[in-house]
């Protein structure tokens, strides 16, 4: 019943306001009637971390760590640079959220406050004067993000099919632009290789897990950057690119750091 309820509305700005004049005024009733059924659209509502300190702390190691990776492969740095560029930028989501899984860091998230949306209202039209209000993350996309990792879990997989799998990750010889496409491919078989081989003495009797931990590997492509991005880091950067800081952090040049 989505589609009907106030806040899908023609005019949402003022759906919105009634909706909430009609919870206070509501209160004041016992909390009976129709003002008190609140929207229902769950999935679209947006979300914060409950514990940003914690959970923005975690994720900017696992990220510090997930550059590390990157610069200690010699085979990244006899790319060109601009192959380097392209993969850093194309790869850093899913090697971050393998990471994630690696070093198990679980997360929880809460509604985004309601006085937002009510400041929103009261302010608008004067938008020019603002900053841009920063984008929230919708429960929905969340619980995409956490069915992956919670896939990731089941498989368990050990140091060494972290270590081959994200390489096998970075070097995607499939990224637009890329020189050195052929080459880039070559490492990518050449580290596919390396896991299918430590899979049979760790998991003998399991034909499948090679296939099964490639195609879920290809699942962490679909999270869009902007998700880990407002979700993980914007607490701690701010406005600043993302990718403009990884970089940095990548070839070391001064600020290259994650700080509040």
């Amino acid at each position: 019943d989505c589609e009907r309820c106030q806040c899908h509305r023609e005019d949402k700005r003022t759906a919105i306001l009634y909706t909430l004049l009609s919870q206070n005024l509501n209160h004041g009733r016992g909390g009976h009637g129709p003002a008190h059924q609140r929207c229902l659209c769950h999935q679209r509502r947006t979300v914060c971390l409950r514990t940003p300190h914690v959970t923005c702390q975690a994720a900017s190691n696992v990220l510090v760590k997930t550059i590390s990776f990157m610069k200690n492969l010699p085979s990244f740095y006899l790319l060109p640079r601009e192959d380097q560029l392209l993969l850093l930028d194309s790869c850093w989501v899913p090697l971050f959220l393998l990471g994630l899984v690696q070093e198990m860091v679980t997360f929880e998230v809460m509604e985004t406050p309601a006085p937002s949306m009510l400041k929103k209202i009261l302010l608008d039209g004067q938008s020019q004067w603002q900053e841009p209000e920063r984008t929230q993350p919708t429960l929905a996309a969340v619980q995409r993000l956490q069915c992956c990792l919670n896939t990731f879990w089941s498989l368990d997989l050990s140091p060494k099919e972290h270590a081959y799998l994200k390489g096998a990750v970075l070097f995607n010889p499939d990224v637009p632009g890329l020189r050195a496409s052929l080459y880039i491919k070559s490492l990518q078989r050449e580290a596919q290789r390396a896991l299918q081989e430590v899979l049979q003495p760790l998991h003998p009797e399991d034909q499948g897990r090679f296939a099964r931990i490639l195609l879920i590997a290809s699942t962490l492509k679909s999270i869009p950057p902007a998700l880990i991005t407002d979700l993980f880091f914007r607490p701690v950067i701010g406005n600043a690119d993302i990718v403009e800081l990884l970089v940095e952090m990548l070839y070391e040049i001064s600020g290259g750091q994650l700080a509040p």
